[in-house]
């Protein structure tokens, strides 16, 4: 039976060979993970369709492959056709949420990150039925061999993504508890002492200097980086915002907010919720190029950068114009929290047409993102700084923020990217101790 890599999403065409977890000639049971596959997308394991034989493997690890060839070759006694290559986004957007099966021709990982618009972090989709050994849960391969020989999984260190058990790291600890795990032979001692040898040589070699290997998902970074910084030709401005007011409103209503809401409330919301209305005075933010047209969105659906674990996670604020900012702010905690824990499914993660990253978190003052292809435009929102400033006729110390907008010259001008800054900005300027927060 050939096996064949599965679809992802509408965007994505190809993927990355992350990890073989069968080598050829394995005995592969049906609904075993057979493989790592990564894309810009998602991360996730390949299950097997059948129960068989490992006959073939026909793309190696960190290779990339076309969406919907063959990967593998499985010698199988089962009277099956290959399913075709399905849509994983069209199941995970559509389907009952009441159903735990995703789907037969993947499973997706967890404690993986999507990979955000300044270029760092993983693709991040989750799945129920396959957690990861952190959380002391296992795929259904392994409970069943480690039960079967009364094997504690507590006491084995996984060998695979996030320290995941796999089925051979059980059956290493029961031959080694068993005593059948095989002694090195002369011959092979002296090929591991001959590569060590060599190791060593290059290590003194090359002394001055550490080249470290390319994971798939770097590739899939660099890729995209590669892809946003020549397929758009980007343009960039800065507005300097007075938020005296907003972190005047924000300290007011932020123990209240704590005692009734039993979560903080950040200055995050009270941006989100002004892109969120300047995006929809100026639709031309909220769109992307078509090539022989501008796609205009209709929904407005503000991702946010997280700072994950795995690096930087972009979780999407579907229909963020229908919230108010404690609305945003609960939406932003409960997101947030699932980013760090890795719990965000594809849909958090999905079909975002803006994006916002706090980059003053980081004690940045200025920064020139790129935007997060294909979409339009990403704003960054810099570090908050007390400074003097003229006012009226007069000095006065005012809390500072400058908001970077990245965006694409194709789809708009200076005036149009101005006139969304500007807009942003008075609304933020605007705010008051009796400005709205539910």
């Amino acid at each position: 039976m050939k096996i064949e890599l599965p679809q992802v999403g509408e965007s994505v065409t190809e993927g990355v060979i992350g990890k073989w977890l069968k080598t050829v000639g394995d005995q592969v049971e049906k609904f075993d993970p057979l493989v790592e596959i990564v894309t810009d997308k998602v991360a996730m394991e390949l299950p097997s369709p059948v129960s068989g034989i490992l006959r073939e493997i026909m793309a190696s690890e960190g290779e990339t492959v076309l969406m919907g060839s063959v990967i593998a070759d499985i010698d199988s006694d089962e009277n099956q056709t290959p399913h075709p290559a399905t849509k994983l986004s069209q199941s995970v957007g559509h389907a009952d949420p009441s159903k735990d099966q995703i789907g037969t021709t993947g499973v997706l990982l967890k404690g993986v990150a999507p990979v955000g618009p300044t270029g760092s972090g993983r693709s991040q989709p989750v799945v129920e039925n396959r957690p990861t050994t952190k959380n002391g849960r296992y795929s259904p391969a392994v409970l069943r061999l480690a039960e079967a020989n009364e094997v504690d999984l507590s006491l084995i260190t996984g060998s695979g993504r996030n320290e995941r058990i796999t089925r051979k790291d059980v059956q290493a600890f029961i031959d080694s508890r068993s005593g059948l795990s095989q002694q090195p032979t002369g011959q092979s001692v002296s090929k591991i002492q001959d590569s060590e040898r060599r190791l060593n040589n290059r290590t003194s070699e090359f002394a001055e200097e550490q080249r470290i290997s390319l994971s798939p998902v770097r590739k899939i970074i660099a890729a995209n980086m590669v892809k946003s910084a020549t397929l758009i030709p980007q343009a960039w401005s800065l507005v300097e915002v007075d938020v005296s007011n907003m972190v005047a409103r924000r300290q007011s209503t932020r123990d209240n907010f704590r005692q009734r809401e039993g979560v903080n409330i950040t200055y995050l919301p009270f941006v989100i919720k002004a892109v969120a209305e300047s995006l929809k005075e100026n639709p031309l933010l909220n769109s992307s190029w078509g090539e022989d047209c501008i796609i205009m969105k209709r929904r407005i659906n503000v991702g946010i950068a997280v700072a994950a674990r795995d690096g930087l996670v972009v979780p999407v604020i579907h229909d963020a114009d229908n919230f108010s900012i404690a609305g945003l702010a609960l939406k932003i905690e409960d997101i947030s929290n699932r980013a760090r824990n890795g719990n965000l499914t594809v849909e958090d993660v999905h079909s975002g047409t803006f994006t916002v990253n706090n980059t003053g978190v980081l004690g940045s003052l200025a920064s020139q993102p790129l935007v997060n292809y294909p979409q339009a435009a990403i704003m960054t929102t810099e570090a908050i700084v007390r400074r003097p400033v003229v006012v009226g006729d007069g000095i006065s110390i005012r809390s500072m923020m400058n908001i970077c907008l990245t965006f694409d010259h194709r789809i708009m001008d200076g005036q149009q990217a101005s006139r969304f800054n500007m807009d942003v900005k008075s609304k933020l300027e605007s705010l008051n101790e009796n400005s709205p927060i539910y």
